[in-house]
């Protein structure tokens, strides 16, 4: 398994471990030379988002992965967590609601959770 891929499934635990909402994996290694993946998942309130964003990044360390760059502040309802080839967005419901990362990566290929092999 590439390590794109190892790094996916990580996060996906990560987030599903702490109950993250509507996670979504888009590969987008075909349209965009930035990364291989984007995973965008919301918590309900300021206290999930941070411990999602936690939870991924214990797990990826874990897996000796770790983030080459964070964007966002704790108190932000939009953290970014970079580690190259994965690109992670946990938003807050509001925030994903209105900055649809959905619709702008659209022509990625959505991957499924059975198609990750979780």
């Amino acid at each position: 398994m590439d390590n794109s891929k190892k790094m996916v499934k990580l996060v996906f635990e990560g987030l599903e471990d702490k109950k993250g909402e509507d996670i979504q994996v888009i590969e987008i290694k075909d349209i965009s030379v930035i990364a291989d993946y984007f995973i965008i998942a919301n918590g309900s309130n300021s206290q999930q988002v941070d411990a999602l964003v936690d939870s991924v990044k214990e797990k990826m360390s874990k897996g000796g992965f770790e983030p080459l760059r964070v964007e966002g502040v704790r108190s932000a309802s939009w953290i970014l967590l970079d580690y190259g080839d994965v690109i992670v967005h946990v938003f807050s419901k509001e925030d994903r609601l209105f900055y649809n990362l959905e619709r702008i990566w659209r022509d990625g290929k959505l991957i499924t959770k059975e198609q990750l092999g979780l």
